[in-house]
């Protein structure tokens, strides 16, 4: 596959993050996706969230599968390190990358073909051990690189391009990863970027596996009346369970104001945030009122979005595992290899 490199033009005027950085240093080559395809736009706003988190590129795994999601980590980061693994399997290779190098921040991208059809034992695992990464599911509902087959999160009684309804009840990703244990689960849509941005970095910030399902209409196969994932439909039943914001680690800023409330805060660097408290009662930390929530919401044909699960104090995997705190890669040949006598005590504790 050839790639184009994008031009780099100096605009009088462009802001650096504190690593004095330009948003163009968190790009990577031209897109070769369908013109108006949502996973450009979830690009677009992982290099608005890792410029603004100011993370060097070179501290970024970015992990991948196939599809046409698989293809997207070429458009973002260019000075991170990269791997296109076979289909269904980033999570295993992420899990490798991260027990070598726990220092790594690891951002997986997939599709619901890619997560929830023949790798979706892989997602669970993943999920289950509270990997520490970014775990991004593009989501269109169709195979866009086998011309548009449903896949496995295509709702029942949706329609194809060429008329074929739907008969399966289809998997729907943040339930799942709510009820196997996950620590964070959220869902956006391509088209609401401030949202994304904030819920990629709330993500990226995040102690553990975070999982976030982002609704990517496919222009070419998915797009049309009759597709529950289509632009006009998610528009139309777009339903926000919370308002949600992300403020960086940093001296604690307090604010008090009521229920339904609004309220201007400024951060640390000077710029205002509008909050707004939710009114509905929603609780993102009980896991059963969750599911309970979004089956009811389901059933009315709404598409919930905004940070749906959070428990930050569930342990990732290298507390679980208890690894040890130095990267492999930064380990004596005598820690990594203790001999002979070692090996055969493991042993014998296994018989």
């Amino acid at each position: 596959m050839t790639y184009i490199a994008k031009p780099k033009i100096d605009l009088p005027g462009q802001r650096s993050n504190k690593l004095g950085l330009l948003r163009r240093d968190y790009e990577g080559v031209l897109s070769t996706l369908c013109a108006g395809c949502g996973h450009d736009s979830i690009t677009a706003a992982i290099v608005e969230a890792f410029w603004e988190l100011s993370i060097p590129p070179e501290k970024v795994i970015k992990l991948s599968g196939i599809g046409c999601s698989s293809k997207t980590p070429a458009y973002f980061l260019s000075g991170a390190h990269g791997f296109n693994s076979v289909h269904g399997r980033m999570p295993s290779v992420a899990t490798g990358a991260l027990a070598g190098n726990r220092d790594l921040i690891c951002i997986g991208v997939s599709g619901d073909g890619d997560s929830l059809s023949i790798g979706f034992g892989q997602f669970g695992h993943a999920v289950r051990r509270n990997i520490n990464m970014l775990y991004i599911i593009e989501n269109n509902g169709v195979y866009g690189l086998t011309k548009g087959q449903f896949s496995a999160s295509a709702d029942k009684g949706s329609r194809a391009k060429k008329g074929e309804i739907n008969q399966w009840k289809n998997i729907d990703s943040v339930s799942t990863a709510i009820s196997m244990g996950g620590s964070f689960v959220a869902r956006s849509f391509s088209g609401d970027r401030d949202q994304l941005v904030t819920l990629i970095k709330a993500g990226v910030m995040h102690p553990g596996c975070a999982v976030i399902d982002v609704v990517s209409p496919c222009v070419t196969f998915n797009n049309h009346p009759g597709s529950t994932k289509s632009y006009t439909y998610t528009r139309h039943h777009y339903h926000q369970a919370s308002q949600t914001d992300f403020v960086p680690p940093a001296s604690e800023i307090t604010a008090s104001y009521a229920a339904g409330e609004s309220k201007v805060v400024e951060l640390h660097d000077g710029s205002k945030l509008i909050l707004k408290k939710a009114d509905s009662g929603y609780n993102p930390t009980n896991r059963s009122g969750v599911l309970r929530y979004l089956e009811q919401q389901r059933t009315r044909g709404e598409v919930v979005t905004g940070l749906l699960f959070i428990n930050a104090l569930l342990p990732e995997m290298h507390r679980i595992y208890g690894t040890a705190n130095t990267p492999m890669k930064d380990l004596d040949f005598d820690k990594l290899n203790p001999g002979g006598k070692a090996l055969a005590k493991l042993q014998g504790l296994m018989r």
